[in-house]
């Protein structure tokens, strides 16, 4: 009887803390070859802060169990405390329905991210966490995410910039508007 093949799925990872500030440096080809090790197939980076887009084979697994592995697989190779936000093809199109009306629309007047949730975290918690700065900051919750908006011209008195002090940060992965709807076009094509 011949075996039956298992179709892989798309994946996006989103690993937190590499390439920063000159910390956790990691070439994009050897994150690729980590997540080739780890079994995942047809793996692509996009620019140098740590978004994978892959497949990964076998028979459907929970999602916390595949990042659990690939958390592992990036310790080892990496010697870091590898943490990652991981979504299926269906929650990056929901990340990007969700954004708020005209979200992105106005790129000379405001700074746009998407603040990506890591599981256990959920967006309305993390929500609660942040004090957005009032004419400054407007920060919304979608399902998966939180959608924040900056005015450029009053970026030095933004709250936002003070997130990395708070807990919730552990749990967050930022990405600008423009590479998260990049990545979800990448996922759309995967």
């Amino acid at each position: 009887m011949p075996a039956t093949r298992v179709a892989s799925r798309p994946h996006l990872a989103l690993l937190r803390g590499i390439n920063v500030g000159g910390k956790n440096i990691i070439k994009m080809e050897a994150l690729r070859a980590c997540f080739e090790a780890a079994g995942c197939t047809q793996v692509a980076t996009y620019i140098q802060s740590g978004n994978v887009v892959f497949h990964a084979p076998g028979r459907r697994r929970p999602l916390a169990a595949l990042r659990a592995t690939l958390e592992a697989a990036l310790a080892a190779r990496f010697g870091y405390a590898a943490r990652l936000v991981l979504l299926d093809r269906a929650q990056v199109a929901r990340v990007v329905a969700e954004a708020p009306a005209g979200f992105g629309g106005e790129p000379a007047r405001y700074r746009y991210d998407v603040l990506f949730v890591r599981a256990p975290m959920t967006a309305a918690r993390a929500l609660a966490e942040l004090r957005p700065r009032e004419g400054v900051d407007t920060v919304a919750a979608g399902t998966l995410a939180l959608y924040a908006r900056r005015l450029i011209a009053r970026a030095a008195q933004s709250h936002l910039t003070k997130l990395v002090q708070l807990p919730v940060y552990q749990d967050l992965t930022i990405r600008n508007w423009n590479t998260t709807t990049a990545l979800a076009r990448m996922m759309a094509l995967g």
